[in-house]
This record gives C-alpha cells, structure tokens and sequence, in this order.
C-alpha cells in the first residue's frame, strides 16, 4: 500500500490513504475485488444485488472482513424505482448493520427512506447520481457524501448526458458535501484534474474491468484490453433508460429495434436481461448482454491486479503535480 498523495473530505470520511472509490458493479463487485481496493488504500462496495440471497450475502461480508484483516469497507445498495423490489433487500440492511459496515453507496432512487436507519446505526452514505442537480437533492436529504457520474461513465449516466468535466465545475460551485467525480476517469492526471475543479475524489468503474481480482472471464476482459473507448454505444435511449455499454451484437440487436420503433419494452427483455449480462461473464461470450462498458476502458490497457492499477494511477498524479508545480513556477518568475 502506497504512502498517500493528497488528503481530501473523502479520505477523511472513508479513513483512507487515497482518494479513489470503486464504485459497487452489478453482478461484478464481490468480497475478494473489494478487499483488494481497500488493501491498495481505496474504498469498495461489494453489490447487495449480487447475492440476493441473505445467506451468501453474509458469508461475502464476512469473508470481505478477513480478506482485509479488519481494515473497513462499503457495500452498494441500488435503490429500485418499482414498488416492491427494495423490500428484498431489506434482510441485506439488516445484515450489513448488525455486521457492522461502516459505508453505503446507494444508486438509482433516493435512498431517503432508508437513510436514517442507515445513518443511526453509524453508516456513512455515499449517493451516487447523474447530475448536479440530483446532489443538491441528496444534500438536502442528508446523505453524507455524493458521487456525480458524467455522460462518458459504463453504464447509466442519466438521461441529460452531462459531461463529467461540466459536472465538476458546477458541483464545485454548488455543493457543500464531499463528493467524487466518475465518468472517464482511468488516469492518475485526470484524478488531479479532478481534484484541481473542486472534487474531493474519484469513482472508478470501467478502467477496473481488468482487474486480476475481479470475477469475470479472463475472455471478457482481454476484450476491455483491446478496447478503444470508441466501442461503447448508448442503448434504450428511446425510454430514457440510456445504458452505455460495451456495442457487441446484442447492444446492436437493441439499436435496431429502438430505430424501428419498438416502444413494448418487453421485446427487448431476452436481449438486456440480467442473466445474459451474468453469461457473458461468467463464460467470456461478450457478444450477448447489456454490458457496462465506459469510455476509460480506453486507460485499460493491462490484465493486472487492483494494487498495481492503483500504483500506476498514484505515480500518475504524482507526475501531474510536478507538472503543475512547474507550470506555476514558470508563470510566477515571468
């Protein structure tokens, strides 16, 4: 674990070294990637929804807990706009409080109605949300910190499709609350970049796709190595629903039908289910599923462990600051 660069509101609110978060991924994010980004000084979020049943959710936790020897670590919460579906989580709040997990990313809706129960027993809860907007909402309700992803992230980046460099500057000015910033973001100058608008963090999803520790196929995520970032596209846009992911043969299957006209959304469920995305990483087939598939996949460029990346985005802000540092210099002698 690296000695830390730089020391924010989010390595203070999390407790740790560096400023990087790696947000909870959808059937991805487990004990054994999320213990990794909290030995390399981050924070991660094992997904509540990758263990529906209560059982396996605890042994996750638990074994998260022994795979850091202690150290603290997050679970995510994605929050359904369905009534009903967040009542199947409610074993896993139960858990993840009596277990004592110090953090919560929540995502999608508003996680007011659970906020308090979260905040009593002594969770911080990070929101993650598209837009500026949507923070001054989550600030108000009392959430702890905010997370703002720009157009660019893997995923759903909202409808308004806000880039994430106009996302910093506007929440630098608006909000008062820690927040991160994702969506692009693979690169350690970038993280300085970040920092240097006003953010007190990052939020990694797509330049992690290669990491060692991570779940998927080793198939799928040579695929991320030879990707370009040009090769994501934006899917169900014709339902507000816009999803970037990884344009394989059935992200295009789904573009044809939006272009026809196809408004039933229940045509479409054989193509964005959520069992092709766990086929296609589990066996490395990343020609089917809706597959979360940012634009920083661009910065991955390797199959390496979580510690490694972070070791190359740690150098990376440190060469940023030198340059910056020098650039200052120049400027004040002249």
């Amino acid at each position: 674990m690296r000695d830390p660069v730089v020391s924010t509101r989010i390595t203070e609110l999390f407790g740790i070294r560096h400023p990087i978060l790696c947000g909870g991924m959808l059937h991805l994010s487990d004990a054994r990637y999320v213990a990794a980004v909290v030995n390399a000084g981050g924070m991660g979020f094992i997904g509540a929804w990758n263990f529906p049943d209560p059982d396996d959710f605890l042994s996750e936790i638990r074994k998260c807990r022994e795979l850091t020897g202690g150290k603290p670590f997050g679970v995510n919460i994605s929050v359904s706009r369905r009534p009903g579906v967040n009542e199947m989580l409610r074993p896993h709040l139960d858990i993840l409080v009596r277990e004592g997990v110090r953090f919560v990313e929540t995502s999608g809706s508003s996680p007011a109605h659970i906020l308090g129960a979260l905040q009593s027993a002594g969770v911080k809860v990070i929101h993650k949300v598209p837009s500026v907007r949507y923070a001054l909402t989550a600030q108000r309700e009392g959430v702890d910190a905010v997370t703002i992803v720009g157009a660019e992230c893997g995923g759903h980046p909202g409808y308004m499709m806000i880039g994430t460099m106009v996302q910093a500057a506007l929440a630098a000015e608006q909000l008062r609350i820690p927040w991160a910033l994702a969506g692009g973001i693979g690169t350690g100058r970038q993280i300085v970049g970040a920092l240097a608008m006003g953010a007190d963090g990052v939020l990694l999803g797509s330049r992690m796709l290669v990491a060692a520790e991570l779940r998927s196929h080793p198939r799928y995520k040579q695929r991320v190595v030879e990707g370009n970032g040009e090769d994501s596209c934006i899917v169900m846009a014709s339902f507000k629903r816009h999803h970037r992911v990884l344009h394989n043969a059935a992200a295009e299957k789904v573009l044809q039908m939006e272009a026809s006209g196809i408004t039933d959304i229940e045509a479409y469920t054989g193509l964005i289910s959520g069992a092709q995305v766990r086929k296609a990483y589990e066996t490395g087939d990343w020609s089917i599923g809706m597959l979360d598939y940012g634009q920083a996949v661009v910065f991955a460029k390797e199959i390496k462990p979580v510690e490694a990346i972070y070791d190359e985005l740690l150098d990376g802000m440190r060469d940023a600051m030198k340059r910056f540092a020098g650039l200052l210099a120049a400027g004040s002698s002249g």
